[in-house]
């Protein structure tokens, strides 16, 4: 089967890999719908390899290279004996972490912290970006109608905003800060929405991102390098400050952003990804007596939870979808277009 393969940064090739075969009673193997390109697996092509293992992974024995792709859904076409949550036929959503459920983490119900946590498509023997893969039972959960396939794959990063805006405590009526609007950031907005936020703001500073932004229709759109942002955010808040802040730029300027513009005693919650360290005002940060939250993943039962919500038209994930592309042109019209500063993309799903 033709799969999409990391090798090295900038090294992606579409090429005939084998087709897998489950190998324990408890697995499932599954026939690929769609596939997302995440913000990771960008990381991945112009920076890596970060998170994809370049000796054998402790839990999965994976290494390079590695067929990508994690935020898939699928249909089953096989099912272990000893699986009984899904049936062949079924329509799924994919849950990829993969972890021990034997460390200290995995044993406070905290799996997405497993101590050897690893990842279908990033250090996994499969990979969303092909025909077939193969997964865990508790990795898959079923679509109902009301979600087409599109949506399926988009419920991973769904989960990630969900859990983002979850940690940082979202309250009905409260007012909540987006920094950067890019698939993660633009789910966490519809998210706080969902949940009940009072207002929604996004700040981006990409002129075609914040075009994008202002079609999910959630709330303004700022520009935080303006001149006039301040008093924007200002007008928009009495001028005491938002609630809430969702860092999903993974920059030093989106968190100094939340920073300066979260009330007193108001959260931010950092759920973008630094690739390197970032600084930020630590006497702002007591002066304001500020809680600032770290997120990791997604509680991974989440995924029945995000699916309801969003099957019921309250968290419309498919609002971000901006093209749709074959295996073939993963490279040029799906990772080269998302990395490219003028993309008019932001959620590219592929059909391999």
């Amino acid at each position: 089967m033709k799969a999409a393969v990391f090798h090295a940064a900038r090294d992606i090739r579409v090429e005939d890999v084998p087709e897998p075969v489950t190998h324990a009673p408890d697995e499932v193997l599954v026939e690929v719908a769609w596939c997302g390109i995440c913000g990771t697996d960008l990381h991945e092509y112009t920076d890596g390899p970060i998170v994809t293992p370049v000796a054998p992974h402790p839990l999965t024995g994976a290494t390079l290279p590695q067929v990508l792709g994690h935020e898939f859904s699928a249909r089953v076409v096989e099912a272990g004996p000893e699986v009984t949550d899904v049936a062949v036929g079924d329509r799924v959503a994919i849950m990829p972490a993969i972890v021990c459920n034997r460390c200290r983490m995995c044993r406070r119900g905290m799996g997405h912290l497993c101590e050897r946590f690893a990842c279908t498509g990033l250090s996994a023997e499969t990979g969303g970006l092909s025909r077939f893969a193969v997964l865990k039972e508790y990795q898959v959960a079923k679509l109902p109608d009301a979600l087409s396939d599109e949506a399926g794959a988009l419920i991973e990063p769904a989960a990630v905003a969900a859990y983002g805006v979850d940690r940082a405590g979202v309250d009905g009526g409260d007012i909540v800060l987006v920094t950067g609007a890019g698939p993660v950031g633009g789910l966490s907005a519809l998210y706080a929405n969902a949940v009940g936020a009072g207002l929604v703001i996004i700040a981006e500073p990409n002129p075609n991102r914040a075009k994008l932004a202002r079609g999910l229709d959630v709330g303004p759109v700022l520009d935080p390098t303006a001149s006039t942002f301040a008093e924007e955010l200002a007008d928009l808040t009495d001028g005491a400050g938002v609630d809430v802040g969702v860092e999903c730029s993974g920059t030093t300027p989106g968190l100094g952003t939340q920073i300066t513009a979260v009330r007193r005693a108001g959260r931010v919650v950092q759920t973008g990804l630094h690739t390197k360290p970032a600084t930020l005002d630590a006497m702002a940060l007591a002066e304001k007596d500020l809680s600032l939250f770290g997120s990791w993943c997604y509680r991974l039962t989440d995924w029945p939870r995000i699916i309801r919500l969003a099957a019921t038209g309250r968290y419309p994930v498919e609002k971000v979808l901006t093209n749709r592309i074959s295996l073939d042109a993963v490279v040029p019209q799906g990772f080269d277009a998302l990395v490219d500063p003028l993309s008019q993309d932001l959620k590219v799903l592929v059909r391999p």
